[in-house]
């Protein structure tokens, strides 16, 4: 199982849950992943997939492999956008790539269960053209491609090449896993694929994602007052911090919205959004952001978007590794994912198995995950006035949210658990081997 990037998002922790679930399925996995070993913490391959048979290939500087591209272009970020990459950088990618698959595969390997379309397709190609791949599509990938057809924007000298690499490297995939129907017909598409090429399994969640009682002042004193982890642009983990008199909000209902601060999940509207709202509602109310891996972000940063709307009481608690996120969602009261051209949305799944509702966008995998008015509210992407409309309604009625809070856990563990995915994930590499 080959993952191209360094461990911090939500494809991280698909590939974490898949390798354990192969496991228990009578594979033989070994994980080949990138790694910031200098950064510490989950960041480390060696840390994040530890129990499991990990192949860490070590980006620069505590190693010699050139850090990955990426699919989003983030000004400043120290990893650029792929579509940027001439032929020359991308042999250098498939050059550093080469020897650790080929360690890793040292034993024999039967499969190839590789995630995202990457440079490690290029490799498996040249290199282990005989052996299946499996390919996983998160999203992040398709959403460069869609920007590439709509225009591809400056900087991005090299995308029509990127464009067809990625169509290439789907092609070469015997099965492409996707996470639903909708996100099926998408990639289809956008890689010029038959459909029937293609398996749709959802993320599951882990075990750890569940109801239970948590002190819910302390939690948040020493997230946001103790020991604070939010960031200012330029500034460290911790720049942002709060004092005791602050979290006054934080005694009546708590929003949460759980993830990296990108453009597409539109984190200002969803700012803008709750201070219109907080001004409708005469009961406290708090917005927490939790993530924002430090030092990235794209477009508005929060802190800019909490200045420019007025919001009172919206507190950033910085990033925090997955498994310290089931405390913050028994925190919290409720989920708001503003975030738009979302291919699954892994954290909604976690919050409804702690028995939180959803407010989510009218799209992609989110509007097959959130049944309206069952477990969430669901409201056309990019409409600050129906977010609003919806944080109000959510806030209004307690019993309601309650309701579909309890329905929304019930609907995580019929569906989402990774040992039933396991099982049907089993059965496609199976097939593909």
């Amino acid at each position: 199982m080959g993952i191209y990037f360094y461990p911090r998002g939500g494809s991280a922790h698909v590939c974490r849950s898949i390798a354990r679930e192969l496991g228990a399925n009578d594979f033989d996995v070994t994980v080949l992943s990138g790694s910031r070993r200098d950064l510490g913490g989950e960041a480390s391959a060696a840390s994040f997939y530890a129990g499991l048979d990990v192949r860490p290939v070590e980006f620069a500087p505590a190693g010699s492999v050139p850090l990955h591209g990426s699919y989003e272009d983030r000004p400043g970020a120290p990893d650029p956008v792929l579509a940027s990459f001439d032929d020359e950088e991308l042999e250098r990618q498939v050059e550093a790539w080469t020897e650790p698959m080929a360690a890793a595969a040292g034993a024999g390997v039967d499969v190839l269960y590789l995630h995202h379309l990457t440079p490690l397709n290029e490799v498996a190609m040249r290199q282990l053209p005989e052996v299946p791949v499996v390919g996983h599509v998160h999203g992040t990938e398709l959403l460069m491609l869609e920007q590439i057809e709509a225009g591809a924007p400056a900087g991005w000298d090299h995308a029509e090449a990127w464009a067809g690499r990625l169509r290439r490297w789907a092609a070469g995939c015997a099965r492409i896993v996707v996470n639903d129907a909708k996100g099926l017909q998408r990639a289809a598409a956008l890689l010029e694929l038959d459909e029937d090429r293609f398996d749709c399994v959802p993320n599951g969640f882990d075990p750890i994602f569940s109801p239970g009682a948590v002190d819910r002042h302390s939690l948040w004193r020493r997230n946001l007052v103790t020991a604070p982890r939010g960031w200012r642009p330029g500034g460290e983990p911790g720049s942002v911090s709060y004092d005791e008199d602050d979290l006054a909000a934080l005694d009546g209902m708590v929003l949460l919205a759980v993830g990296r601060f990108t453009e597409v999940k539109r984190l200002p509207l969803l700012i803008e959004a709750f201070a219109r709202a907080e001004a409708k509602l005469d009961e406290p109310v708090a917005l927490v952001l939790i993530g924002g891996h430090p030092g990235e972000w794209e477009g508005e940063h929060p802190c800019e978007a909490i200045a420019r709307t007025g919001a009172r009481n919206v507190f950033l608690a910085g990033w925090h590794g997955h498994e310290e996120l089931p405390p913050f969602l028994r925190g919290g009261d409720l989920l708001v994912h503003a975030s738009v051209r979302e291919q699954f949305g892994q954290v909604l799944v976690e919050a409804m198995a702690c028995g939180l509702p959803v407010i989510a966008v009218r799209r992609g995998g989110p509007a097959t995950i959130v049944d309206d008015p069952q477990t969430g509210w669901l409201v056309e992407p990019d409409d600050v006035s129906a977010l609003t409309g919806a944080i109000v309604a959510a806030v209004d009625d307690v019993g309601d949210r309650r309701r579909r809070g309890e329905r929304a856990r019930e609907k995580a563990v019929r569906m989402y658990s990774w040992s039933h995915i396991g099982q049907e994930l089993a059965g496609i590499v199976r097939i593909a081997s």
